[in-house]
């Protein structure tokens, strides 16, 4: 896949740099609050349904449910910011790309864009950066990512990103 960037107008707080995975996700009546615009617990959902993707595309496996106890890879750190409302009709696209592998967690950046629609302009909506942790559930403790799990990822991006080489 190719490197990639949603145009829209600059804005500061935006992330710099190109991503090679992208989700469209279309904003749902449910999705808004009293005040009209999509609720801001929403953007962390949507970012979870594009980084699932990512995982699940590149390491072509479906991301593992720790019910089960079988390893997989749990949120431990999450930061939003919001740049602009996003509203019930828009589609979205949260583009994702990691940009750290460390012994037992990977950091990823997410950036959340708004084409023109009829309720508005061409915009960035919020970017996010998240770690995630990979995570042992039947011992209840992080464990190390898996070598071809971090192989596959550099791989797709194209660089490497382990932190100790």
């Amino acid at each position: 896949m190719p490197d990639s960037r949603i145009d829209v107008p600059a804005d500061p707080r935006d992330l710099s740099g190109t991503f090679r995975h992208a989700k469209s996700i279309e904003v749902r009546f449910a999705d808004t609050d009293a005040m009209g615009h999509v609720n801001n617990a929403l953007y962390h959902t949507y970012v979870e349904t594009a980084r699932t993707k990512y995982l699940e595309e590149i390491l072509d496996e479906p991301v593992r449910l720790g019910v089960h106890g079988e390893p997989s890879f749990i949120l431990a750190d999450s930061r939003m910011v919001y740049r602009s409302p996003a509203f019930y009709g828009e589609t979205l696209t949260v583009e994702t790309r990691m940009t750290r592998i460390g012994q037992s967690s990977m950091t990823a950046e997410h950036r959340i864009t708004a084409p023109d629609s009829p309720v508005g302009r061409a915009r960035l909506v919020a970017v996010c950066e998240s770690v995630l942790v990979h995570y042992d559930y039947a011992r209840a403790t992080p464990k190390p990512v898996p070598a071809e799990a971090a192989a596959r990822i550099e791989a797709f991006e194209g660089r490497s990103l382990r932190a100790s080489r």
